[in-house]
């Protein structure tokens, strides 16, 4: 009854929290980490004491497994240099340097012990670098680099703790660390690459979203506990199967699994990452008391927990600008990697700590000289970076001018990817209908498809792309989009439809099997229309435009950038005037000038000029935007 009592109360702590944070804007890790501690003097509150077997064994793989959920394979091979730097070098240097420091203040206490706690506090936490990063917007280069490494230095940090406890029992050599460390990856890898290929033969095989599910909670546990069982990294081995059964999921998955798993994750993820957090806070009361019981006295145990935080700060901040140095101004091969300034101060700063550093400082052993203060030093790092790191971030990406990912950019972005998505949608229509499909038997087209079933699919193709482009241009409340006014009475008609469905439950008209799926269909379509709103650029001083790129068409290379005919930000469709039309947004053509309605207007004028005048290219007429577009080879630039 006790446990259960515990877990619900956690549970609703956790959500109100949450509500709160969104409601009116507080960081959620930092809060919450807050409330634990608040909560932990209250009387009748029971004590919570962090054991490594919970943590490692059984928060940290779906904590893992969720976050890879959201990484890419892509980013990973990009920044496979800055992911080895950041999760294996910077650990160790991190772990060293903490060592020394902690030796220097505790002279009595065994190299390899102060070692041991470096080790522990060296690696920033995946949950707090993904928590604290989605909450804060920072700048999608940044919150990257930090999920790559905190999904990886938890392996090092732990190998590393490893040989530092062993050194105090019995010598080790170099020769002896590396080959630990090799074969830790190596078997990890091994063991993950195993895991993640059987899972996905089996998910081949599994069309049930539940079942889907279900496997994917195994998963993590999967890869994790036979890697341990082993002695080799379960937390790479989780890392490996989490990224490669995320990279093949849409191609082995159903949508609906998709949907199901994505949805079942965010619920677990969000338990489990405002649970850790508690937690940590809920720790504070036993570790104060066990501290002061030591004989080490207050003020030399406040100095020891000082220092220990600022060394693991300052360790993390001289080796990334020295690296950032390093490639700067080192060989030509290098500088082509080195990150922005701005990018190398913010991920300096962002090394928060979390629950993967108190769980790993309960294996300290228990004959450790002044072994609570050293737990205390811990508690001390996680909590300092999380309120006082977390707390400056919002200032310090405001102060190096690096803002968060921009809303604008990235409907743009989607748009562009849309309507590439779209075009090789009606492409292999026409191959079907034509019997040139890649796989297809020669002379078995479907010559028996009416023209109105055509119609409907290269309908819906379009009005995808066109739904996507009509989120840019000037406000909705200046002009509402047929894409938003086929959502809002959509809705209106799916209500209608929910409430005919509803009544014949409560009546008992029809089976409960024919209520279900005729009601999930309903909640399906109802999921799938996007509300229309107006898209608000982070830069509205700056015009909306994609960045260079190396394949852009040979018209857009000869075009003009359009910068002069945009400003002049016509304010109407000459042919739409003309003809009594309406049109949505405007495109100004960048061979003479003229301005036409774009594709989701009923006349689509600026298409048509461009196919009349042969002017392939225009910019947008939209105002705060300046990307142009090519009719002829579908290209933005």
């Amino acid at each position: 009854m006790e446990i259960a009592l515990a877990l619900v109360g956690m549970t609703v702590v956790v959500c109100a929290v949450a509500a709160a944070c969104d409601r009116f804007g507080w960081p959620t890790p930092l809060v919450m980490l807050a409330t634990g501690a608040v909560v932990s003097f209250a009387p009748g509150v029971p004590e919570f004491t962090l054991t490594p077997e919970l943590v490692l064994n059984g928060l940290l793989p779906p904590l893992l497994y969720a976050t890879t959920a959201q990484a890419s394979l892509y980013d990973f091979r990009r920044d496979k240099l800055a992911t080895f730097l950041m999760s294996v070098v910077l650990v160790v240097f991190s772990t060293v340097v903490i060592g020394a420091a902690t030796s220097w203040l505790l002279p009595g206490v065994a190299l390899a012990a102060c070692m041991a706690l470096g080790a522990v506090v060296a690696p920033p936490d995946a949950v707090a670098a993904a928590a604290i990063g989605q909450r804060l917007g920072l700048p999608r280069r940044v919150a990257t680099l930090l999920e790559e490494e905190s999904l990886v230095n938890d392996a090092t940090a732990l190998i590393a703790l490893s040989v530092a406890v062993t050194a105090l029992t019995e010598s080790v050599s170099p020769v002896h660390v590396g080959g630990e460390f090799a074969l830790a990856v190596l078997g990890a890898v091994l063991i993950g690459a195993v895991v993640a290929a059987v899972l996905l033969a089996v998910r081949r095989r599994v069309h049930d979203p539940v079942l889907d599910t279900a496997l994917s909670f195994a998963a993590p546990y999967l890869a994790f506990l036979p890697a341990e069982a082993l002695h080799v990294s379960g937390v790479l081995a989780t890392v490996v199967t989490g990224l490669a059964m995320a990279h093949r999921a849409p191609r082995v998955q159903t949508a609906s699994a998709r949907i199901a798993e994505a949805t079942n994750w965010r619920t677990v993820q969000f338990l489990l990452e405002g649970a850790v957090f508690l937690l940590i806070g809920l720790q504070l009361p036993h570790l104060l008391r066990d501290a002061a019981a030591d004989d080490l006295g207050t003020g030399r145990a406040v100095l020891v927990c000082a220092g220990v935080l600022v060394a693991a700060v300052l360790s993390r901040f001289a080796f990334l600008h020295a690296v950032w140095l390093l490639l700067r101004f080192g060989p030509a091969t290098w500088r082509g990697r080195a990150w922005s300034p701005q990018v190398t101060v913010l991920v300096s700063w962002a090394g928060m700590r979390g629950v993967v550093t108190l769980a790993a400082a309960q294996l300290l052993p228990a004959d450790v000289p002044h072994r609570p203060v050293l737990l205390l030093a811990a508690f001390t790092v996680v909590a300092g970076t999380l309120l006082v790191q977390g707390s400056t971030l919002p200032w310090l990406v405001r102060r190096v001018g690096a803002p968060g990912p921009d809303p604008a950019a990235d409907a743009l972005q989607a748009a562009e990817l849309v309507d590439a998505a779209g075009a090789a949608g009606l492409r292999r229509l026409e191959e079907v209908l034509s019997g040139t499909a890649p796989g297809q038997v020669p002379g078995t087209a479907p010559a028996d498809v009416p023209e109105e079933v055509r119609e409907r699919l290269r309908a819906r193709a379009q009005a995808r792309s066109l739904a996507a482009w009509e989120r840019l241009g000037r406000p909705l409340a200046e002009r509402t989009t047929p894409s938003a006014q086929y959502a809002a009475l959509r809705l209106q008609m799916l209500a209608a439809e929910r409430d005919v469905v509803v009544e014949a439950r409560d009546t008992g008209r029809a089976a409960p099997p024919v209520l279900r799926s005729a009601l999930a269909a309903i909640d399906l379509e109802e999921s799938l229309l996007e509300h229309a709103g107006e898209v608000r650029a982070l830069h509205p001083d700056r015009a909306l435009a994609p960045a260079q790129r190396a394949d852009t068409c040979e018209h857009l290379r000869a075009a003009p950038d359009g910068g002069g005919f945009s400003r002049a930000s016509a304010a109407a469709c000459e042919d739409c005037l003309r003809e009594g039309t309406a049109w949505v947004h405007l495109r100004t053509c960048l061979g003479c000038g003229h301005v036409g309605c774009c594709d989701s207007s009923p006349r689509r004028h600026a298409r048509a000029h461009a196919a009349a005048d042969a002017h392939p290219v225009v910019v947008s007429a939209e105002p705060g935007e300046a990307w142009r577009w090519c009719f002829v080879d579908e290209r933005m630039g």
